[in-house]
């Protein structure tokens, strides 16, 4: 109880990005294990139902947080980059250059509808 009342008061977390080498992600975290998802140049609404790792194999993409989360920064990630974002963000994506990513969600889909 203690850890949520210090989580609440830091605010919400922000999303993350590293750069890392195929070869690293899939050595780490078996990202070949993971599921595979494709998005045309577009801009969209999204709700992450729960943590969501991402690793991006081609194009580019900006997402701004949005609503409640809008006071966290905007990211930007393409080719190479591990991007993990909170379980509860709402965002816009700006999908930049069309994007193919391999995405797992660790910890499941606690708020799923």
């Amino acid at each position: 109880r203690l850890m949520d009342e210090a989580a609440m008061a830091a605010g919400k977390p922000e999303a993350t990005v590293v750069a890392m080498t195929r070869e690293e992600a899939e050595h780490e975290l078996q990202i070949s294990t993971w599921g595979i998802w494709e998005k045309e140049v577009s801009k969209f609404d999204w709700f992450y139902s729960g943590t969501e790792l991402m690793y991006i194999l081609e194009g580019e993409a900006i997402a701004t947080p949005s609503g409640e989360w809008s006071s966290c920064k905007p990211v930007s990630f393409s080719v190479g980059d591990l991007v993990t974002f909170p379980a509860g963000m709402t965002a816009t994506w700006d999908v930049k250059v069309p994007i193919k990513k391999h995405f797992a969600f660790p910890f499941g889909k606690p708020l799923a509808k």
